[in-house]
């Protein structure tokens, strides 16, 4: 009969099992290989004496790896064993991560980026199990390891963050990408399954798979550089947009504002003009000279992101420092009346110079010029009827133009830098997204409200301008009705209505980012 103390003397044997089963030996690294190798040799690996070779393999590659300091970080912590190749030899990890490198041309990169070459060669001599014993399989073992390891972090790094950081190719591309870091390079050699690691990191925004289709399909290769630097445009991790949010793209020198995916308006814009060629060596020789006949011009629009804050109605235009001492004073030497017919006051220690025309300009310097230099509002005003002020410390805004017929050119490459608007009435509708906000600030240029309940006050307050003589209107301020996100960006290639759009690369960063793609090893 089962009585209770069979039960119990039962209990106690399974506890007893279970405890001696958890105190079960783990496999060796060296059994762990014999296994995954199928061969004997590996059973008498010895940690010590591999662990030795691995630090000189170490030393030798450290010149060649891209990560080195994550891989160091982490295989200090792992001594005397081949993590990557223990955990993923065996299951054909290994191999999938080498298919993936092989094919990495799918992605404008160069294979050999990652010494695919020499991993394949290795992997396979591995494979061919032509040892007799241990100790002529650890320079090999070391090899793989840190070549898969390196290769490895690089891939994944370079397809969810782009092979550069933009920021420190360009001097001009000032957005705060994301890039990445340490502890994230050693998570990636902790992974359970690298296999799903690399699908999981493949771009599949519609965008990046209608570049990547095209250059697969074309034979060109200056076609398929300017659609790999493209695609390396949109692997960079760009800050977060918002449900509203305007885009400028400069070679296409236009402006799309959106609302998630939908378009609300589209318009040509000019950006700021080409750097003079050879501007660094130029700029070299002027810093020698300290002579302004020597300095190079460079008014490109600089890539930004920032949030559009405030727009103005009838802005004064507070002309830039550059401008007043290559331009302004410059012509103030041969005209003097030019300042008072471009309705441009003169500013000396923050007062107002009651008569400019009394200045003896010739008396001072360009290079110590001690004035500056403000146009008023109205039609002179460069900036024409508004003004869009954004966050960003490049002094760059948004702004109508008095020069309407810069948009019929082709090559808008033209200001010293800020972004003029086609359609900046619609761009203010857009940001003010309110009726009455919108109706007083097309009162404040002049144009009739919308709303004609307020045709009245409109007309009787046009009417007692007009009674004054010269009248210069006013800057008024207006907010948006939420801060609208805004990326001022660089593609020369994109995917638009089931068609790759190409545009010449006006500032010539095409050929300066595939340089530093191709010069990261």
């Amino acid at each position: 009969m089962y009585t209770l103390k069979t039960f119990t003397i039962a209990s106690a044997l399974v506890i007893l099992v279970c405890l001696i089963s958890s105190f079960k030996k783990e496999p060796s690294v060296g059994e762990l290989l014999s296994k995954g190798f199928k061969s004997k040799i590996y059973k008498k690996f010895d940690t010590l004496v591999f662990d030795s070779v691995f630090n000189r393999t170490m030393d030798t590659l450290s010149v060649r790896l891209t990560n080195t300091k994550s891989i160091k970080a982490f295989y200090a912590g792992n001594a005397g064993s081949p993590k990557l190749i223990v955990k993923f030899y065996g299951n054909r990890n290994l191999d999938t991560l080498l298919s993936f490198l092989q094919n990495s041309n799918e992605h404008g990169l160069n294979p050999e980026m990652f010494s695919t070459k020499e991993l394949a060669g290795l992997l396979e001599e591995l494979k061919e199990n032509k040892y007799t014993n241990v100790d002529q399989a650890y320079p090999t073992l070391a090899k793989v390891e840190l070549l898969s390891a390196d290769a490895y972090i690089s891939y994944v790094n370079y397809l969810r963050f782009g092979v550069v950081d933009p920021r420190k190719v360009f001097s001009g591309y000032l957005i705060p990408v994301k890039r990445p870091d340490h502890q994230s390079a050693i998570g990636l050699l902790n992974s359970i399954d690298i296999s799903d690691t690399l699908d999981h990191v493949q771009n599949k925004s519609r965008q990046y798979k209608a570049l990547q289709s095209a250059y697969l399909q074309t034979e060109d290769d200056a076609v398929r550089r300017i659609l790999a630097v493209n695609m390396e445009r949109l692997r960079w991790v760009l800050p977060k947009m918002g449900e509203e949010y305007v885009q400028v793209n400069i070679p296409d020198f236009n402006l799309v504002y959106y609302k998630q995916e939908d378009t609300l308006a589209m318009m040509k814009v000019c950006v700021g003009s080409k750097s003079d060629e050879d501007y660094d060596k130029k700029m070299e020789v002027f810093k020698k000279s300290g002579d302004y006949e020597d300095r190079p011009d460079n008014h490109e629009t600089p890539m930004l992101f920032g949030s559009i804050t405030l727009l103005y109605a009838n802005p004064v235009w507070n002309i830039p420092e550059s401008i007043a001492k290559n331009e302004i004073y410059p012509t103030v030497l041969k005209n003097r009346s030019y300042l008072n017919k471009n309705q441009i006051g003169v500013y000396y220690k923050n007062k107002l110079v009651q008569d400019p025309g009394r200045i003896r300009w010739s008396k001072y310097s360009r290079e110590k010029l001690p004035f500056r230099f403000v146009q008023k509002s109205g039609p002179k005003n460069s900036l024409g009827k508004f003004k869009f002020a954004f966050q960003n410390n490049s002094s760059i805004y948004l702004h109508d133009t008095n020069f309407k017929k810069a948009f019929k050119l082709t090559n808008r490459a033209i200001s010293h830098g800020c972004i003029r608007l086609e359609r900046p009435l619609k761009f203010a509708e857009l940001l003010v997204a309110d009726k009455a906000k919108y109706d007083k600030l097309r009162s404040e240029i002049g144009l009739a409200p919308l709303d004609s309940s307020r045709l009245v006050a409109y007309k009787l307050n046009r009417a007692k301008k007009v009674q004054v003589k010269n009248l210069i209107p006013e800057p008024v301020a207006f907010s948006p009705k939420k801060p609208v996100s805004l990326l001022i960006t660089y593609f020369t290639a994109w995917e638009m209505n089931n068609k790759i759009e190409y545009r010449p690369d006006v500032y010539g960063m095409d050929k300066k980012l595939w340089l530093a793609m191709n010069k990261v090893r």
